[in-house]
């Protein structure tokens, strides 16, 4: 057996309701002073109400920072982590999608007392090597798994960089159904394709795959592919939330030790150049991705098979059931099918191509090498 390391965050609660303890949690973390980082819409939809009480009952002074926006650029983290240090926080709150949490995660690190390093010192895979404020990351999407991952996106001048470091992995992430209720169909829809694009990728991902990456990714897209229909259709259905949360979680876990590829790769420029939201950008080409890979990974696309299809799995060829699958799934859920329903014009995809190549850090995990050409014909073939 080949060598690997797996790492994840500490402590996982999965309950539906489990956020109304939160600042027990804090307390419990000796945390007098707590920001609470999230964007404008959970102040909107009152995603707080059930949080909010417990701070006061426990005597701790609660700030929020709603700036959030979604593809965080550098000037917002750097604004949270300002307000982090003018309040003298000693436990930093993520409370949202993946923006709010992957912000929450670089300001735990950033604000951190004595903390020498700015943001500029630490993109890359761990150039964050000190201390950080203590951590809790509350998901309410079930999309991203960035409350279980080591990683943070933020964009820049150029693009999009990563800061990869096991300093951003939370201590504790709660996991509760009740926050993601209120998701309109089209966010439930796109962030749940992102978490089964995460156990995809992470599954034949040339780099560091590993039998318990294998295992969780394979679980994950069980249960996200199980109740991701439910989900869209009956957006108050606990059980089918409570399930996407943790098919999400899982993926997040598998991906974080076995990283993404190439369908990634091909959505962040279509995220930053049309404003497209990360999970639908993944479902815009995954299919095209895979039917590439196809020649790579068929083997592993067959024992990802049974996840999705179950019963419904014919003798022949597991690959095409899976690939095929996941093109209904994607059409059930309602979300534009081609780059062309998206807004994406035909004369950017040279472009996108050449920022395409720009993510060799995801390239490399890829089954099978990606050259420009290649996502040129991909988008194409997407468009």
């Amino acid at each position: 057996m080949q060598a690997f390391n797996f790492s994840t965050t500490a402590h996982l609660i999965c309950a539906s309701g489990a956020a109304a303890q939160l600042a027990e949690h804090c307390a419990a973390r000796g945390a007098r002073n707590v920001l609470l980082v999230t964007d404008a819409g959970i102040l909107r939809h009152n995603l707080l109400d059930s949080v909010l009480p417990g701070f006061d009952a426990a005597d701790i002074n609660l700030q929020v920072y709603s700036d959030v926006l979604a593809d965080p650029a550098e000037e917002l983290v750097l604004a949270a982590t300002a307000q982090a240090r003018a309040m003298g926080a000693d436990l930093i709150v993520g409370f949202g999608g993946g923006s709010s949490m992957d912000t929450a995660k670089l300001v735990a690190y950033l604000a951190a007392p004595g903390q020498r390093q700015g943001l500029a010192d630490i993109y890359g895979v761990n150039q964050a090597n000190g201390a950080r404020l203590p951590l809790i990351q509350v998901p309410t999407t079930a999309g991203t798994g960035s409350e279980v991952t080591p990683i943070s996106i933020v964009t820049t001048a150029t693009g999009k960089s990563g800061v990869v470091s096991s300093q951003l992995l939370p201590d504790l992430a709660i996991l509760d159904a009740q926050l993601t209720v209120g998701l309109p169909g089209p966010v439930t829809a796109a962030t749940g394709i992102d978490a089964m694009v995460h156990a995809i990728e992470a599954y034949t991902s040339k780099v560091r795959k590993n039998p318990i990456s294998d295992l969780l990714a394979r679980e994950a897209l069980r249960l996200l592919s199980t109740h991701l229909e439910t989900a869209v259709r009956d957006p108050q259905n606990l059980e089918a939330r409570q399930a996407m949360l943790l098919g999400a979680c899982l993926a997040g876990q598998a991906f974080a030790n076995a990283p993404v590829a190439a369908v990634h790769a091909l959505a962040y420029p279509l995220g930053i150049t049309f404003h497209l939201p990360h999970g639908l950008s993944n479902a815009l080409v995954l299919h095209q991705v895979l039917a590439f890979n196809l020649s790579h990974a068929r083997d592993l696309y067959a024992e990802l098979a049974p996840c999705v299809l179950g019963e419904r799995l014919l003798p022949g060829d597991g690959a095409a059931q899976f690939i095929a699958e996941l093109q209904r799934l994607h059409a059930a859920v309602d979300l534009p099918l081609r780059l062309r329903d998206a807004g994406v014009t035909q004369e950017s995809l040279p472009e996108l191509a050449r920022s395409a190549m720009q993510q060799q850090r995801l390239l490399v995990n890829n089954p099978r090498e990606v050259a420009e050409a290649d996502a040129l014909a991909i988008y194409r073939a997407a468009y």
